[in-house]
């Protein structure tokens, strides 16, 4: 078979399992579950997969799943990504009553287009005019949420990074792979659409401790040393510094108060904040994050209240390879106007999907067929096709170039490519940021 035929009977297969795959990812999103708890989910796309033969690893990073379409290969490993967790928006509509996990993400739709892609190479059975393999890869926990519990679960030994990919690194269920896409919602993208990301923000999370003195609010607040003024002038010092952000830097910074003291009766002494220092680069980020803990720490000191501040890596900026965003958009092209293919540019927003593209060729576009801001109640989809099955082809296509004739774009891609950071040298990045 030719390169087009091969991209036919591809694209034939999705469509024949479209209907199951667009089912799975709604019911994904009726029973949605936080990172590292995906258990229901992981379950859901360990079914499909033995339904279209797909042999798994299971219990990846605690919730991952793995599945590989030949048992082996001599040439270039691609792997697919989706992602199993949900984001908290307990005011949508869809979500769970008990933990307020919702699917205002976007995740589901990516499991039901990695399902889709699945399942269409199996179909098609065109895998030995691929000269490499395809991994299809379901990746727990990428909203980086939750961190006091996963601050725990890694005390405990369970994991030692708070991000699925990242967790998958260390492990190292990425050694096998040569490069990696994936394909998230847009925000208000209604009709069918893609765009092309290229660049996006990394960040380090932050939670903060002020430890004052409790008295009387109203009998003796002399006596008293008030942790929640020392966390609002905390707060202030960081809007202070903010127009020394450069705008190239695409810094952001904000924080939640997760502690405001015990009782209004009382004067705070316990006041508890966690946060995100994002920007383009890591040295935009290093150099904010430092400006950040003496902005805090100076809220302590103005009160007399002792302030503790602990650094945990959140997740690198994103930086998507220019050659194989060029090949989805080719494929992206094949199914709809030009029109409706943008290059975006750079995101405001963080992704574990960084961490992969610095060690490896990855690409991390946006799909329509939805309408409303990601992670809020608005979110609806409105058009499972677009959401689902056409980014599914766009990506089964862009395999199929990266490994036909012998992988020669593949392995042409992957000679030319000078990845950010070793492995050796991302685990050392992150493990810093702990120390």
């Amino acid at each position: 078979m030719d390169r087009d035929s091969v991209k036919k009977a591809l694209c034939d297969a999705i469509d024949s399992w479209a209907e199951r795959a667009i089912n799975l990812a709604m019911e994904i999103e009726r029973e949605p579950e936080l990172g590292f708890k995906e258990h229901r989910t992981s379950e859901k796309v360990s079914n499909f997969l033995n339904t279209v033969g797909l042999r798994q690893e299971r219990g990846l990073a605690v919730t991952g799943i793995k599945a590989k379409l030949k048992d082996s290969s001599e040439g270039p490993n691609v792997a697919i990504l989706g992602e199993l967790d949900g984001i908290i928006c307990s005011d949508s509509p869809k979500a769970d009553p008990t933990t307020g996990a919702s699917h205002t993400c976007g995740h589901h739709l990516q499991i039901g287009t990695l399902m889709a892609v699945a399942a269409g190479f199996t179909e098609a059975n065109i895998g030995d005019h691929l000269g490499g393999n395809v991994t299809f890869f379901a990746v727990p926990a990428e909203e980086f949420i939750e961190i006091g519990e996963r601050s725990t679960m890694r005390s405990d030994g369970k994991i030692n990074f708070l991000g699925g990919k990242q967790e998958l690194i260390r492990i190292g269920a990425f050694d096998d792979i040569d490069m990696a896409m994936m394909v998230h919602a847009g925000t208000d993208m209604p009709e069918p659409s893609v765009g092309i990301g290229e660049t996006g923000n990394g960040f380090v999370a932050k939670t903060i401790r002020y430890t004052g003195k409790a008295t009387h609010a109203a009998a003796a607040p002399h006596e008293g040393i008030n942790a929640l003024n020392a966390a609002v002038l905390g707060i202030n010092g960081v809007h202070a510094l903010r127009e020394t952000f450069l705008d190239d830097d695409h810094v952001r910074v904000h924080f939640i108060i997760t502690k405001g003291g015990d009782t209004v009766n009382s004067v705070p002494a316990d006041v508890r904040l966690e946060a995100y220092v994002r920007g383009k680069t890591l040295t935009s980020i290093d150099d904010t994050h430092g400006k950040f803990d003496r902005a805090m720490k100076a809220g302590g000191d103005c009160v007399g209240a002792s302030t503790e501040i602990h650094t945990i890596p959140g997740y690198l900026p994103l930086a998507c390879n220019p050659r194989f965003n060029d090949i989805f958009a080719k494929n992206a092209s094949i199914l709809l106007d030009k029109s409706r293919i943008v290059r975006t540019g750079h995101f405001n927003a963080s992704t574990d999907m960084g961490d992969v593209c610095h060690i490896m060729p990855a690409i991390h576009p946006y799909t329509g067929g939805v309408t409303g801001a990601l992670h809020s109640k608005d979110f609806t989809v409105v058009d499972y096709q677009a959401a689902v099955i056409i980014p599914a082809k766009i990506m089964a296509m862009t395999v199929v170039d990266l490994l036909a004739d012998g992988a020669s774009e593949g392995r042409d891609l992957l000679s030319g490519f000078k990845p950010l950071m070793t492995k050796e040298r991302y685990l050392r990045t992150l493990g810093d940021y702990f120390s």
